[in-house]
């Protein structure tokens, strides 16, 4: 793509994200997404990132920052060699790269830190940036632990700076669209979300003879990840309290390692009912040895239901009526219509088949927008808002889910959490 196709692009991306939030309350909808939209070019003011981690995820992320207008890559660093040179190929010959973080903050020369790494080390690398006057950037989850999560805020504010997780669908132009339509009432009331994240491979990832199976498979072991709570459901718990608008009551579930029985250490296998006010419900199934339903949220109204991933809306359609009510109706009515002997008295309640109406799918990765917005943060001192409660409650939540497959029972939402 040359460079002219690429703003072309970013052009029509942005247009579809002003479009989604537009006329509903850009306050209401997404206030965080309209900031990010906004933001303008600065020749020679770019935010100064430092990446830590440049794995899989932490070289998407750096392919991301280099389309932005706002920030550029000024340094790399990776415990795991190969991974380093991996990212320095991405980037200019100039940007600097560090074994260590503590190395990379010393030298100086940043504005912000963005951490892509396993997920026990977020909350430290987190504290030693914004001791040394950084802003931080984060992958989601927040931290391995919630204690951890309420640090990391409290430690952010105490030292002014920003910190902002990477829930990238709170900047997709089909959320954005179908939050618009919820808050509009096209779906009526929301009673219940289903979610899933289904997958069928085994998570476990080759070793190299220089690595150890925990540096590579740290998902896998219980003191560096919740697993499936924490890798995957956590985005999808941000949908569902982000569309139910509060942070769940309480959780019950079960999981299990179902198939994969590898000697790792998390659940290949969950399934957990998270309860909100009124009675209202999000059931979540994640497991690894079946990949049909995929990745998926069915929000769920009186009126219609929306399929974010699928970028569709559904409208509700009236009930099928069965043959003994129907005569019934007629008896009352005084009408006579002939009664096949051998017809149906009730139809089986399939799955609604409509084609529905698209949400609009983005041919852009926000990811690159929700950078833009962290770097108009930076540059301002000030947070996007409504994001980082957003992601700590989802944080939040998933390690909630964990502790409630752990116990064998339902886990009440704590109340001792820090106030976002």
């Amino acid at each position: 793509m040359t460079d002219a196709e690429f703003e072309l692009s970013r052009r029509s991306f942005l247009h579809r994200v002003m479009a989604a939030t537009a006329g509903a309350g850009i306050a209401a909808v997404s206030p965080w997404a309209a900031v990010a939209a906004q933001a303008s070019p600065a020749p020679g003011d770019r935010v100064r990132l430092g990446v830590i981690g440049t794995g899989d995820r932490g070289r998407a992320l750096i392919r991301n920052i280099l389309k932005t207008r706002n920030c550029t890559i000024a340094a790399l660093c990776d415990s795991y060699a190969p991974h380093l040179a991996k990212g320095r190929a991405l980037v200019d010959p100039k940007v600097r790269s560090f074994a260590d973080h503590r190395a990379m903050i010393d030298a100086g020369g940043l504005d912000a830190l963005v951490i892509a790494t396993p997920l026990d080390r977020h909350a430290q690398q987190a504290f030693d940036g914004f001791d040394a006057g950084l802003h931080v950037w984060c992958e989601k989850a927040m931290a391995r632990t919630i204690a951890d999560c309420g640090a990391m805020v409290t430690r952010s504010r105490a030292r002014r700076k920003v910190l902002q997780i990477g829930h990238q669908r709170m900047f997709h132009p089909t959320y954005l669209a179908a939050r618009k339509r919820v808050q509009a009432g096209e779906i009526g009331a929301i009673t219940q979300i289903r979610a899933s994240w289904h997958r069928n491979n085994s998570w476990r990832r080759k070793v190299p003879a220089d690595a150890t199976d925990r540096q590579i498979n740290w998902r896998l072991y219980r003191d560096s990840s919740a697993g499936l709570m924490t890798e995957l459901a956590t985005h999808q718990l941000q949908v569902g309290n982000w569309f139910l608008d509060e942070a769940p009551a309480r959780v019950i579930g079960s999981g299990s390692i179902c198939h994969w029985k590898d000697g790792r250490e998390v659940y290949d296998h969950v399934a957990l009912v998270y309860e909100y006010s009124g009675g209202r419900k999000f059931i979540y199934t994640s497991l690894l040895n079946n990949a049909r339903y995929g990745c998926e949220e069915q929000i769920q109204g009186s009126k219609g239901t929306i399929e974010a991933e699928l970028g569709r809306i559904y409208q509700e359609v009236p009930p099928k009526v069965l043959a003994l009510q129907r005569m019934q109706q007629d008896v009352q009515r005084g009408h006579k219509r002939t009664v096949p002997i051998g017809g149906a008295t009730w139809f089986p309640e399939l799955p609604v088949t409509t084609p529905g109406e698209s949400l609009g799918w983005g041919e852009y990765d926000e990811t690159m927008l929700q950078f833009e917005g962290f770097g108009e943060a930076v540059r301002s001192g000030t947070p996007l808002p409504g994001l980082l409660a957003q992601a700590y409650d989802a944080s939040v939540a998933s390690l909630l889910g964990e502790q409630a497959m752990d116990r064998g029972e339902a886990v009440t939402w704590p109340t001792n959490l820090v106030a976002v």
